[in-house]
């Protein structure tokens, strides 16, 4: 029988990419949006609605889910959006919004589906992170903030499952050719003493990371892998010099940051 599988936020981006490449390899997938009308007979697969921002819709979408089918088998987190800025310009409310969704969002559709993985015994959770999850970069502070926190949380979440046949693992891509920069939620109000940085960031931003980043098929193919193993690692970072890179963050004194200031003073 075909496993089932959950994929958040899979209309665009690596949700969408992560949709199709399950659904070519055989499984049976359930994507999700928030207008899912605009995608019947666009997309192979099935379309719901999800609001991660809507308790209600949370609470809909697992009642009917399960109405429709019997066992879930995997369930992949990856719904969610940036906000870029200075941390300073960028409003608390701003900020608060991007935890509700990619954090708190996040949270409240695992413990919809939580029951259901304890019930049956087994289940797997894969949730997209980023590489700036794990590490600091300027202009992103409360995106950075809110994938932190999923690593944290899905880290602890990964010991308390154990003892139920219940999986959790991380997906940490760095820079990939996605749309995530042009969805991006950004202030308004400019303080005048972060524009030399600002326009450091934006140069560095489209000279290097955006100019250097890969095909985000490739983070498509890391989650069939992670999806095809039977005890994944929690962590599995994918991007081109990325392991190197947070082995240096974490034994070298802070290097990735160094480097990256490196960068942005050359600009």
């Amino acid at each position: 029988m075909k496993k089932n599988i959950l994929v958040t936020g899979a209309s665009s981006g690596f949700g969408l990419l992560i949709a199709n490449k399950l659904h070519e390899n055989g499984y049976n997938v359930i994507g999700t949006s928030r207008n899912p009308d605009r995608y019947v007979g666009k997309l192979p697969l099935k379309m719901v609605a999800l609001d991660l921002d809507s308790e209600e819709s949370i609470n809909t979408f697992s009642e009917r889910l399960f109405k429709e089918i019997s066992q879930l088998d995997i369930l992949i987190n990856n719904a969610g959006f940036l906000v870029s800025g200075i941390a300073e310009e960028t409003p608390i409310e701003l900020g608060r919004q991007q935890f509700e969704t990619n954090f708190w969002g996040t949270i409240k559709v695992t413990n919809a589906i939580l029951p259901h993985f304890r019930k049956q015994k087994f289940g797997k959770i894969i949730t997209v992170g980023s590489i700036v999850g794990l590490v600091a970069f300027p202009n992103a502070s409360y995106y950075s903030a809110s994938k932190h926190a999923l690593e944290g949380y899905f880290k602890t979440l990964r010991y308390e499952l154990n003892e139920f046949n219940v999986s959790v693992a991380m997906i940490e891509p760095s820079a990939f050719k996605t749309s995530i920069l042009d969805n991006s939620s950004s202030p308004i109000h400019k303080i005048k003493d972060y524009n030399t940085l600002r326009g450091k960031i934006e140069k560095f931003t489209t000279d290097t990371l955006v100019k250097n980043a890969e095909d985000p098929i490739i983070v498509a193919e890391k989650v069939l892998k992670v999806v095809q193993t039977d005890k994944p690692k929690f962590r599995n970072i994918v991007g081109k010099g990325t392991s190197v890179l947070i082995n240096l963050q974490h034994f070298a004194n802070g290097t990735l940051e160094k480097n990256v200031l490196k960068q942005l003073n050359k600009n």
